[in-house]
């Protein structure tokens, strides 16, 4: 009978187990930095700019993988069945499970040993901030005076000053002919950039030659002219060899051009856009001007306008135009007042008229006073036999009184009389 056992074991799942191998793989330094040699086999470049092969020799084979950024930078192209040394770190694919080699750097079997001094110089340049951006300087947009190193035989120094009459035949340019191959050209190449900052003291030196092997192009990768370039008073642009290729030097520079024809364009304005930019701004200028003078022209019609408005003939033109506004009213209100009082007079003469006793008197009406001329206006203030005065329209004559009617009894008398 089996027993259990008192601790259940830990598993793993295959994607723990895959990245705890990676991790172990990538932790191992001598697996971060190593070379392979083998014979290449299904070597694909992927659409996306990615290589893809097999290193392989009699009895095994390792899968490999170079990205576009190396890719890119490689002057050496692999193919099937070529013996290659490829450098770069192991890892392991974890989709598929496979260990393989990253490659950085793939060259042909033999060419070893100028390879390692070329990354050990680079590493140790590197190290010591010959690299770094911060230290490269930026290239003038204007340069008056261009410095050229490179020899004077080679198609590299006719193929920049044809560049550079055609771009910007301002700037003058001054040449330090050094030989750019064999072992005299480091020694030559640093002492024409010395003689160029101290007796030319150019904007901007170009250092460049045309394409070549390794060994061509060896005297680009001399600590020496590394040195001098970075010691360099004026920026430099390298243009060395073809668009692939990569030297020390170009990692010193201020500025790295894949052929010496483009270090003269990166150095150098191109003339015709520059005549573009003046016709452009020719006319940006004129319509700025344009603009300014219209400005100014309206700016001098609002102060006129303002200077009218305060001028005295404007204020008299207005005072006299406010004058005959006045006499206007003036005559108007008159017109009005006089018609308003005319008015007024004729209802009070109207309202005269009417309170006239005259007027009253020649309707039919009499007045009655005593003899000392009260009038009488009640029956309680006359006596039968009493003398009165009875004021008619035109006279008055004395009268008797002979009897006291009150209005009863005068209205009943002139009922019966109308009956």
């Amino acid at each position: 009978m089996s027993q259990l056992p008192l601790f259940q074991p830990v598993v793993q799942s295959v994607s723990a187990l895959t990245r705890y191998l990676r991790e172990l793989l990538e932790s191992d330094e001598e697996l971060q930095d190593i070379w392979v040699q083998g014979e290449v086999s299904n070597f694909v470049r992927h659409s996306s700019g990615h290589w893809y092969f097999t290193l392989k020799d009699s009895t095994a084979a390792l899968r490999c993988v170079m990205w576009r950024s190396q890719a890119s930078r490689q002057a050496y192209v692999p193919a099937n069945g070529e013996a290659v040394e490829a450098h770069g770190a192991i890892s392991i694919y974890e989709a598929g499970g496979q260990y393989q080699l990253y490659a950085d750097l793939i060259r042909p079997a033999g060419e070893g040993q100028l390879y390692q001094e070329f990354l050990r110089l680079k590493a140790r340049l590197e190290a010591e901030g010959l690299f770094d951006p911060q230290r490269k300087r930026p290239i003038p947009a204007w340069p008056g005076c261009i410095g050229v190193v490179t020899s004077p035989t080679g198609a590299a120094i006719r193929d920049i000053l044809t560049t550079l009459g055609r771009r910007y035949p301002l700037a003058q340019v001054f040449l330090a002919p050094a030989p750019v191959q064999g072992e005299e050209a480091p020694a030559r190449i640093t002492a024409a950039l010395e003689a160029l900052n101290r007796h030319i003291q150019p904007d901007v030196i170009l250092l460049a030659r045309g394409g070549g092997s390794l060994e061509d192009l060896w005297a680009f990768n001399d600590e020496s002219v590394a040195r001098a370039i970075a010691a360099s008073a004026a920026p430099v642009i390298t243009g060395v060899g073809h668009e692939t290729d990569f030297t020390i030097a170009d990692f010193v520079a201020d500025l790295r051009a894949p052929t010496p024809t483009a270090a003269a364009e990166l150095a150098t304005p191109d003339q015709a856009e520059l005549r573009l930019g003046l016709a452009d701004g020719i006319e940006r200028l004129g319509r700025a001007t344009l603009s300014a003078v219209n400005g100014q022209r309206w700016e001098l019609n609002a102060l006129e306008n303002r200077l009218a408005l305060r001028s005295p003939r404007a204020r008299l033109q207005n005072d006299r135009q406010r004058l005959d506004e006045l006499i206007i009213r003036s005559r108007t209100a008159a017109r009005h007042a006089v018609e308003l009082g005319r008015l007024r007079l004729q209802g009070a003469h109207q309202r005269l008229g009417a309170l006239d006793p005259i007027a009253v008197l020649r309707r039919g009406f009499a007045v009655a006073s005593t003899v000392d001329g009260v009038v009488l206006t009640s029956l309680a203030e006359v006596q039968v036999d009493d003398q009165v005065t009875v004021r008619l329209v035109d006279g008055a004559f004395q009268a008797q009184v002979t009897r006291l009617e009150d209005q009863s009894e005068a209205e009943k008398r002139d009922g019966d009389q109308a009956a």
